[in-house]
């Protein structure tokens, strides 16, 4: 037997190809040779950007005698989390009923049916040789037991996680989730909760389109003090742009340093939701230096966009980042060097680890130029360090994110080149991920892997190309869209109008995943909604409004209970109690221009925008819209009833209000 990774497209599965241990990708052939050989599978799940899974691997799966423990009583399946949602999600259930937390490395060991009889996340070298130990020594005397106990925790975690009764999208209960969150809310810092604290990109949306709809100043003041305080942070990286993925400590100081594109492509999107509501200067920046981020460090050759940059380089969390005072007077000299020690909170005690600081920005300085000149001297320095990993698999949800979020910034600040960027990544991951018809999950290098795309793939990507359609005016985007949605519906689609996250054709496992929780992205359920009640504004489809609405509330009854797991289905309530609210630009030139940058910066959780001739061809909000005696003219239409057309920006800017 032989490792046989090596010819993953995951690059988490490749960093594991020259570890000793036999290891193996999921796959029917991994459990047929644990049948033959009458041995448990050991279940190994990480990600790339994942510092611990780094440690295990250098500890144990390195290391000759743990191989050698495992290639003789065991089968060794590697899986990346990102790569396999479906593998991770049943898998994880089994590993926080179990233990009572979770993580990565997930470890779990398995009967060759597939069942979980004992489980963790990370294990030091020596308590990992025990435990294999005490595993092998069970299974070869008390193999019965052991596969009762196998078929019991799977039917007992078959049972216990049906989702919650589903709740209806009634603007009462969008006001109470507001009350519970401001009783999680830290007035001083900005977020929820304490430590470790994760950026709350969809509760913050959630918060922005409340404000919107109903002018809520608790809503309002809650978004804003979170939206600063992440952006003058550690958890922002100020020289480079980008937002980690959580702070270690509930000030927001000390990151936990990868990035990830999803983090980035919400982040990306609501700061361009504030910059709407507000005009603030700081939210257009952090938008800009996001936008540029993304396209400058995690942009593929091919046109899509890379999953994560890792915490570590050189093997140390943080070492590209982290500052001494003496460090910036180096780069700086003493003058300037001093001066940035003191705006960045760098100090001689440090902030981080050993003397080290993370880079914060609690102020701008009165010098905008002095400040941009010290940003480029530290980060041409900082690019002489080790620079982390990229993990460069281009995941088809991620990537729908970061369409969403590049078209949305783009159409409302005039960025054209941010709109194209987007266009090329939709054209890339739809050449690339569709295969006979079918979404698949991941690609590298243009290749695709064999992992079939989940909900949130499906939800994620088909709002991205929403949003692409409303910026660009294709109507190319809409019909890619349609398509996918009727694909999702026909195949994920649960009995209480909620989705489950794997079709009903697709691989089985233990039991069949489906979560309403939306935590670091919109779980499939609330993303298939999203773009649902999206696609039936811009269509003037009522039924997909609906089929968006039952979704919706089959994610509501979760978020009503703790709504900081509920962020995108109450964002996507926002839209369906605002809207819909349609607007459609007809006619060409300066005046059509400059209604059309209006109407994109409407706040309205339930607005869709579109420009175009009138009765353009696939475009069917710009049916029967004829231009106004001749001149270009906006039509707004909520709920299905449209006002005369209006010709100036302040006659749009009233309706609008009114909408």
């Amino acid at each position: 037997m032989t490792n046989r990774l090596g010819d993953a497209t995951s690059p988490y599965l490749l960093q594991h190809r020259d570890n000793p241990v036999d290891w193996q990708e999921w796959g029917p052939e991994a459990f047929e040779e644990a049948r033959r050989r009458n041995v448990p599978v050991l279940l190994s799940v990480g990600y790339a950007a994942c510092h611990w899974c780094h440690v295990m691997a250098h500890e144990s799966f390195d290391d000759e005698t743990v191989a050698a423990a495992l290639n003789a009583r065991f089968v060794s399946v590697k899986v990346d989390r990102e790569e396999r949602p479906d593998i991770d999600a049943v898998y994880m259930s089994a590993v926080t009923a179990t233990t009572g937390h979770g993580g990565w490395p997930m470890t779990v060991f398995l009967t060759p049916e597939g069942d979980p009889f004992y489980s963790g996340t990370y294990f030091p070298r020596d308590h990992f040789l025990q435990v294999l130990s005490a595993l092998d020594e069970a299974w070869r005397t008390r193999e019965d037991e052991v596969r009762h106990s196998g078929r019991h925790i799977a039917t007992a975690l078959s049972g216990a996680l049906a989702p919650p009764p589903p709740a209806a999208v009634d603007t009462a209960a969008l006001d109470r989730a507001v009350t519970t969150l401001a009783t999680q809310f830290d007035s001083r810092a900005g977020g929820f909760g304490g430590a470790p604290k994760f950026p709350p990109s969809m509760v913050l949306e959630f918060l922005l389109r409340h404000t919107a709809r109903t002018g809520d100043d608790l809503s309002s003041r809650m978004a804003g003090r979170t939206l600063e305080a992440m952006a003058r942070s550690g958890l922002y990286d100020q020289l480079a742009g980008g937002f980690a993925r959580y702070s270690v400590d509930a000030d927001w100081v000390v990151p936990h340093f990868e990035k990830m594109l999803y983090d980035n492509a919400l982040l990306l999107r609501g700061y361009t939701s504030w910059w709407r509501a507000t005009a603030s200067p700081l939210a257009r920046r952090i938008v800009e230096e996001v936008a540029t981020f993304a396209l400058r460090d995690l942009g593929t050759a091919e046109g899509g966009f890379a999953s994560s940059l890792d915490a570590d380089a050189g093997g140390v969390e943080g070492l590209t980042y982290a500052w001494t005072p003496a460090q910036l007077i180096e780069v700086l000299g003493e003058v300037d060097g001093s001066r940035a020690a003191e705006l960045f909170v760098v100090t001689d005690a440090g902030t981080f680890e050993h003397g080290l600081s993370t880079v914060q920005l609690p102020v701008d300085p009165d010098d905008p130029d002095w400040l941009a000149s010290v940003r480029r001297r530290l980060l041409d320095a900082r690019a002489t360090r080790p620079q982390p990993a990229r993990d460069d698999k281009v995941v088809a949800s991620w990537n729908g994110l970061a369409i969403a979020a590049l078209a949305d910034a783009g159409s409302v600040l005039r960025r054209q080149d941010w709109v194209a960027a987007a266009e090329r990544c939709a054209e890339h991951v739809l050449a690339v991920h569709l295969v006979d018809g079918r979404l698949r999950r991941a690609s590298r290098d243009g290749v695709v892997g064999r992992a079939e795309a989940v909900a949130d793939d499906y939800g994620n990507l088909a709002e991205g190309l929403l949003a692409l359609h409303q910026a660009t005016g294709d109507p190319r985007w809409l019909r890619e869209a349609r398509s996918l949605l009727g694909d999702a519906v026909e195949r994920f689609g649960a009995d209480d109008g909620g989705f489950h996250d794997t079709a009903h054709d697709a691989e089985s496992l233990y039991l069949r995943p489906r979560s309403a929780a939306d935590n670091a992205e919109p779980s499939g359920q609330s993303a298939l909604a999203g773009a649902l009640v999206t696609l039936g504004a811009l269509t003037g489809d009522p039924a997909a409004i609906e089929r968006g609405r039952r979704a919706t509330e089959a994610g509501l009854g979760l978020a009503a209970r703790d709504p900081r797991f509920g962020g995108w289905s109450l964002a996507v309530a926002e839209a369906i109690a605002a809207g819909p609210v349609q607007v459609a630009v007809v006619g060409e030139g300066p005046v059509a221009d400059e209604l059309l940058a209006a109407a994109r910066r409407s706040t309205s959780p339930g607005a869709v925008v579109v420009a175009g001739t009138p009765d353009a061809d696939g475009m069917p909000l710009l049916a029967d819209r004829p231009l106004a005696q001749g001149h270009p003219a906006a039509y707004v239409c909520h709920g299905f009833v449209c006002d005369l057309p209006v010709t100036t920006v302040s006659d749009l800017e009233a309706a609008l209000a009114r909408a």
